[in-house]
Parts: C-alpha cells; sequence; structure tokens
C-alpha cells in the first residue's frame, strides 16, 4: 500500500514537474521590434536574439534547425547566440512560441545621418519612373527607426517593420540606400537589409554617445550637462515629446479653421492683417493668408505659388485645390475650370513651418497664375491672420544636444551585426567645422566600440555643391567641413564619395540620388568586400614647383585623368606670399600631372581646389568619378 502511495506520488511529482517546464518553456518574453518577419541577419557574424522577460524564466529559440536555451537574468534580460551562417533563407525563428517567417541571412546596412539620407524616393528624386518600373526585389529589405530622442539609452526603438522592396515601399525608402542596395544585392547576389536610422537637419553631436564627447573640449559642457543632470531632461524630453504630439494634432487639424469658413468667398476678413508677398516673409505660427484675383476665362490655369515653406493647404473658391507636404514642390498645379469663376475669385492657404515656426509663401518672381503665355501676378497685398488657429506650442530640437538620438535611434540595435554603415551628413555641422573631424571621427569610433564587431565598414558622402557659386571663397564653411570630412580618411575602413559635381545651388536637397548610391557601391565594393576596383575620385598626392608653375600629381586616376569640359582644369585658385587668392590657370598635361599657375603669381604659397560652397569642377578618372576637394601649401 504504502509502495503504491509512493508510486503514485512520483508519478504526480513527474507530471507537475512536466507541467511547470511546459509553463516555463512557454513564458512569456519581449523581443524588440527589428525582430519580425523578413528580417535579415548579418551573414558570417553570430546569430543574436535578445529581448526581455520575467527573471528566472526560461527562454527557447530555434532557428535553422538548432534550438538554444537560457534563463532570464535578475534584470529581466536575455540573450541567445547561433553559429554564423553564409547567405541563405527562408528561415524561421521561433521564441518562446512566437514565430517570425521568411528570415534571410545577407548583409545589412545602417543608412544613417541628416535629411539627404533620409530623403524619400518619393520627393521628386530623379529616375523615380525607371525604378518604379524595377522595384520587385524581394530579397532587398528596409527596416525604418522613426524618429526619436532621449537622455538615457532605450532598450528598443519606437516602431518599424520589415518591408521588401516593391513598387509601392520603395516610394518611403531612402533613395539614396535604395540605389545603394539595388546595386549591391545585383553585385553580390545576396539578401541586403537596410537599418535606416536617420534624421533631417541634424548634427553629428547628437548621435555621438555623450559620454565620448567629454574629451572633445568643443563638446565637453553640454555632453556634462546631458549626464550630470539625467533626471532633468529624462523628463524635460517627456514634457517636450507631449508639446510635440499637441502642436502636431494642431497642425494637420486644417478643418479648424475651415469650419470657420475662412476658406469661403464672402468670408468677412476686414479685420486680417495687410501684408505684402513676398516681402513680408517670414511668418509664425499656422499662418491663414487670402487673395481676391479676377478672370475673364476658366479654362488651361495653373497656379505657381513658388517657395512654400513647409506644409501648405491650398483652397480656390471654397474648396480645396491641393497639400503641399514637407520636401515636396509644386510648380503650375492645374486648376479644374469647375474650380474657377468668370470674374472675382478667392484664394486661402493654410501655411505651416514645424522647422523653425516660420512659414513662407513664395518667392518673387514667382507667384502667379498663368494660362497659355499670359502670367497674371499674386505678388502684393496679401490678407494674413495667424490667430484664427490656436498659436503652436513651442517645441525644441533636443534630438540636437549630445547623445540624445544616439540614445533612441543607435543604442537599442547595437547587439544587432551589421556589414557596416553608410553615412550622409554634416550640412548641419558647417557653422562648427573646426571640429567636425574630432566630432566625427570620435562617432565612428564609439559606433565600432558599441557594437563589438570590430573596425566595420563605416562609408559616407562628402558635402555636395549648394549656394552661389564663387569663384575666389577661401573662407567657405562648405570647403572647411568637406576638408574635414576628407581628413577622416585617416581611420580604418572608412571610404568616402564626393558628390562636389551633383549638388544643386538653389536645394540642399538634390535630386540626383542616383549617383550618390551607385558611388557609394563603388567604394563598398573595395571597402568592405576588398575587390580591386577604381573606387574613388583623384586624390592630391604630391607636388613640385617650377618656375612659379606647380605640377600636382593624383592618385586614384584608374587608366588616367580626363576633363568633361573645356580645355582647362577648372576651380583652382592661387595665393602667393601675400595670401590673396586669384583664379588659377590649370593645364592637364600629358604626364597626368595638373600644371597650376598665374601670371600675377611669382612664388605661390598656396593652392585650393574646388574650395568654395558651390565649386565650377571638370576633374575627372577614367571611372567618372570627380577629384577630391583639397589645399596645398606649395613647398619649394
Amino acid at each position: 500500500m504504502i509502495r503504491l502511495i509512493l508510486k503514485s506520488t512520483l508519478i504526480l511529482l513527474l507530471i507537475i514537474g512536466s507541467a511547470c517546464q511546459q509553463e516555463e518553456a512557454i513564458s512569456e518574453v519581449y523581443l524588440p521590434k527589428i525582430f519580425a518577419n523578413h528580417m535579415v541577419f548579418q551573414r558570417d557574424q553570430p546569430i543574436r536574439i535578445w529581448g526581455d522577460g520575467s527573471p528566472g524564466k526560461k527562454v527557447t529559440c530555434r532557428f535553422n534547425g538548432n534550438e538554444k536555451s537560457t534563463k532570464i537574468d535578475k534584470d529581466g534580460f536575455w540573450q541567445i547566440e547561433f553559429d554564423a551562417l553564409p547567405a541563405s533563407g527562408p528561415h524561421e525563428l521561433e521564441v518562446n512560441g512566437q514565430k517570425f517567417y521568411d528570415v534571410q541571412v545577407g548583409d545589412v546596412w545602417l543608412a544613417g545621418g541628416q535629411s539627404n539620407m533620409e530623403w524619400v524616393m518619393s520627393a521628386q528624386v530623379e529616375g523615380l519612373g525607371e525604378e518604379l518600373a524595377d522595384a520587385d526585389y524581394s530579397l532587398i529589405r528596409f527596416f525604418k527607426i522613426p524618429h526619436d530622442y532621449d537622455a538615457k539609452a532605450k532598450f528598443d526603438v519606437r516602431g518599424g517593420e520589415w518591408r521588401k522592396a516593391d513598387p509601392d515601399n520603395i516610394l518611403n525608402f531612402s533613395a539614396v540606400a535604395w540605389f545603394f542596395a539595388k546595386r549591391n544585392h545585383l553585385e553580390k547576389g545576396v539578401p541586403i537589409g537596410v537599418i535606416e536610422s536617420n534624421w533631417g537637419g541634424t548634427p553629428a553631436e547628437g548621435w555621438t554617445d555623450a559620454e565620448k564627447l567629454l574629451g572633445i573640449e568643443a563638446y565637453k559642457e553640454k555632453g556634462k550637462d546631458v549626464i550630470d543632470r539625467k533626471d532633468y531632461w529624462i523628463q524635460e524630453v517627456i514634457d517636450n515629446k507631449i508639446r510635440e504630439l499637441n502642436r502636431n494634432e494642431l497642425v494637420i487639424a486644417p478643418q479648424n479653421g475651415e469650419i470657420q469658413g475662412v476658406v469661403n468667398p464672402n468670408y468677412d476678413d476686414s479685420g486680417w492683417q495687410n501684408v505684402k508677398i513676398p516681402e513680408d516673409n517670414p511668418f509664425k505660427d499656422i499662418a491663414w493668408f487670402r487673395k481676391k484675383f479676377n478672370l475673364s476665362q476658366t479654362e488651361g490655369y495653373l497656379l505657381n505659388l513658388g517657395d512654400l515653406q513647409q506644409m501648405a493647404y491650398v483652397y480656390l473658391n471654397g474648396g480645396r485645390l491641393f497639400y503641399k507636404d514637407w520636401g515636396h514642390e509644386v510648380k503650375e498645379f492645374p486648376i479644374p475650370p469647375s474650380m474657377l469663376n468668370k470674374g472675382e475669385n478667392t484664394l486661402a492657404v493654410r501655411l505651416i513651418n514645424t522647422w523653425d515656426n516660420s512659414p513662407v509663401l513664395g518667392k518673387k518672381g514667382d507667384l502667379y497664375l498663368r494660362s497659355g503665355n499670359q502670367k497674371t501676378s499674386l505678388e502684393g497685398l496679401w490678407k494674413y491672420n495667424n490667430r484664427i488657429e490656436q498659436e503652436l506650442p513651442k517645441v525644441e530640437w533636443y534630438n540636437w544636444l549630445p547623445g540624445m538620438m544616439y540614445n533612441a535611434m543607435i543604442a537599442p540595435i547595437v547587439k544587432y551585426p551589421i556589414k557596416g554603415v553608410i553615412w550622409y551628413q554634416g550640412e548641419s555641422n558647417t557653422d562648427e567645422h573646426e571640429h567636425y573631424r574630432e566630432l566625427f571621427g570620435t562617432m565612428i569610433e564609439s559606433w565600432r566600440e558599441s557594437w563589438g564587431i570590430g573596425d566595420f565598414p563605416f562609408l559616407y558622402v562628402q558635402l555636395a555643391n549648394f549656394l552661389e557659386r564663387k569663384e575666389v571663397q577661401q573662407d567657405s564653411k562648405w570647403a572647411y567641413l568637406r576638408e574635414a570630412q576628407t581628413q577622416t580618411l585617416d581611420l580604418p575602413n572608412t571610404g568616402m564619395v564626393v558628390s562636389i559635381d551633383i549638388g544643386n545651388a538653389n536645394d540642399i536637397h538634390p535630386r540626383n540620388k542616383k549617383d550618390v548610391g551607385h558611388r557609394l557601391w563603388k567604394v563598398a565594393d573595395k571597402v568592405a568586400y576588398g575587390n580591386d576596383v577604381v573606387f574613388s575620385g583623384p586624390m592630391y598626392k604630391n607636388h613640385e614647383l617650377k618656375d612659379d608653375k606647380v605640377l600636382i600629381s593624383f592618385d586614384h586616376t584608374g587608366e588616367g585623368l580626363k576633363l568633361t569640359s573645356g580645355n582647362e582644369v577648372k576651380g583652382f585658385i592661387i595665393a602667393g606670399k601675400e595670401g590673396d587668392f586669384v583664379p588659377a590657370k590649370a593645364i592637364l598635361q600629358s604626364s597626368g600631372q595638373v600644371e597650376v599657375s598665374h601670371p600675377s603669381v611669382k612664388n605661390p604659397s598656396e593652392i585650393r581646389y574646388a574650395w568654395a560652397d558651390n565649386p565650377e569642377v571638370n576633374l575627372y578618372n577614367s571611372e567618372d568619378l570627380p577629384a577630391v576637394p583639397f589645399r596645398l601649401k606649395v613647398k619649394n
């Protein structure tokens, strides 16, 4: 009898133990958002899975026919690694019953920087139509990290999902990253994952761990403040985000003005302020404008409001004509004849600028109605009121502070192995160009330290040409920043794309992203994949002085130097001992050297090439890559 009881008890304990094990095995765990269907793991690196859950509970992962388990530690953290794999897929990942499908193993790149990296394909990128016709590449996947910032390192990003390349999805992909990834995939034949972590208008210090900035004098004080007053900044960031949410609700609510009738022709705007457009730009808050005009007919009209910064709702005779979002241009919008009247018409515009709360309506010579060859100017007096709707809450750019974006958009993903980084940034650091080499180098080294997978390739784009063209501009901030970018090539496994020839004098966001992406791929082919290719434009090598003429030699010439226009090399300036620069005469010699001189400059002391905000250049190598800007002190 006793033996029977003992046997029954043992069986019961085994059943209970088995049930506990099953319960333990399927305990709920949380995985960061980057673990999702269609994800791409980095080939030839450990497959690392991590998350959080209840301390002491068991986590079991299954991947590629293998199973591994671990216990959640006392802080709620767990991590499991599988052996590295070559490019392959699709795989299935299972974590405590959660299943993720269509998992690929290939090359993963992080696409970082500011607006020229963030710029999406749908924003008037050159060649969009051609790309949409050739966009179905299911093995190219993008994961877009939403904008976020914080005073402490976050465990996870705010959102995101892996999206496969197709004509719909690529519209919201970074254009530079898309052209790069597509070429990468076609050349290497492996799955490509791109993690987008970028934010327009942002400086490099916001992307750098604040602790690492304590060693840079220019950023030490701000970095120390973020660290020492951590509790204050944590709360202030929360408060600022609440203000931002409130602001954004107002921005996307044009009905707040519409219901007051401000778009209707018979609305009484006699109490509104009279302003001159475009002379009185900029304005403030949610700015409403009204203007009346007369027409003798209604057919074939186009409306052009020029430079609208940033978001605009445009109405005609009480009906909404179009909405213009940030980053988009609306030129000569066709007006349906049914929306126009013979006689008096009323145009209304709702304008908001969340960048600096300074809305801008049009520019001189660019506000008009056009029918055929006939233009009707819309410049002059308009009615204006910025109190129709609530005043916009003040939102600070705290994401610019040391470490703020690093904490929220980089720190959460540093456990996820990558192939490397492609980076396009620097415009927001031109005012402090003298610190950029140290800052940028510190950022690169700190990222590599955080990832802990060695000196992964870090490839970046040098600033494009921009602003008014000046033949001699020796104090160009943009030129100094470009020099700092070139100097950063001293770090191992770095590579730089020169874009000095594909910018736009009037737009800081040039629409030619294809050449940028393809040039980045050339650099990657060399730096990341080790192929013997010409990946850089001509770079200064050395020089010699002969009879007041300087002969300059270059590296990275491929099969030789060439000019894309004219018979002389453009972009050189030269100075004598007095330090006054003048445009130089530069001749491409049969030897492959460039001879630089000027009749009035005896004993030249310094030469600079492409040293301006927007220099004119025509010196290339055989691979159609432009020469790298530089300056040199002439040695006798």
